[in-house]
């Protein structure tokens, strides 16, 4: 018989950066299973000083925030506007997303009043832009994006967050033919300039916009969901036309790249610099 770590054991040494390999171990004991947890802690804690030490040297930013700002350059150079809009969102514009027929999610909204919360999502203020761009650039095709943080009661899971950080694209006006081909090229470009690889498109439902494209990464972690219109949404907002928009999940693309099986490294919170604990 072998005794792995414990679970109080497992996540202090999660917490300092343990590789999976070292997690995994097992030993033929109590003793030397505690000797050794104590022996990689202070392995691992020497090294998290090290690290924290050079980011005060080189300025370092959270992992959210550099990737976005690679993010927001690539899609700049493409040609895409970049807007910033309200984190207070209106009742009536969720309403337009079908908020009513979509309990789930109505449960999940931090409500400030009855007619205003915090957003759970961006595309409702992106519709706003599709309607003023298309009146002033009618037949024109064009991209927009936003970046910024959204609230939801989510499960508190390792995955999940009540608060987390969007990139929410969307391109208007192509050709209906060719807006999957588009969809994934752009999918591409974004997930190459911040270096990840083995990411696939995965054809699922969603509450809000039924038929959509997700990407996951190589485990299976859904890092973003996609979807294309001429849609069933469209009408209640008044727009006639193509588009395609894709909303990406920062922190858990950040996961992902750091190959975290947690969130709570790179979301919002205190305790970090740069994803590496201070609780040495």
């Amino acid at each position: 018989m072998t005794f792995p770590y414990t679970g109080e054991q497992l996540g202090r040494l999660r917490d300092l950066g343990a590789a999976e390999g070292e997690l995994g171990a097992t030993f033929p004991g109590f003793p030397e299973r505690d000797k050794a947890f104590l022996v990689l802690r202070k392995k691992l804690a020497a090294s998290v000083r090290r690290e924290i030490g050079l980011c005060f040297q080189n300025g370092a930013r959270p992992p959210v925030e550099t990737i976005s700002e690679t993010l927001c350059r690539s899609l700049s150079g493409l040609g895409f506007v970049q807007v910033s809009t309200p984190v207070i969102m209106s009742r009536a514009r969720l309403v337009k997303m079908g908020l009513e027929g979509d309990p789930l999610l109505a449960d999940q909204v931090f409500w400030l009043d009855e007619k205003r919360c915090l957003r759970p999502m961006l595309a409702p203020h992106l519709y706003e832009y599709m309607l003023d761009v298309q009146r002033l650039r009618p037949g024109k095709v064009f991209g927009l994006f936003e970046v910024g943080p959204c609230f939801r009661k989510e499960s508190q899971g390792s995955r999940h967050s009540g608060e987390f950080t969007m990139l929410n694209l969307v391109e208007v006006g192509l050709p209906e033919e060719t807006r999957e081909a588009r969809l994934e090229a752009l999918a591409a470009r974004l997930l190459g300039d911040v270096s990840l690889g083995g990411w696939s498109l995965e054809t699922t439902d969603s509450s809000v916009y039924g038929r959509t494209v997700d990407i996951v990464d190589k485990n299976g972690l859904e890092l973003a969901s996609c979807s294309m219109g001429p849609h069933p949404l469209d009408k209640a907002w008044g727009f006639e036309g193509t588009w395609l928009g894709i909303g990406l999940g920062l922190e858990r693309l950040a996961m992902s790249l750091a190959g975290l099986d947690r969130l709570s490294p790179v979301a919002r919170g205190f305790g970090r610099v740069a994803g590496r604990t201070l609780s040495l």
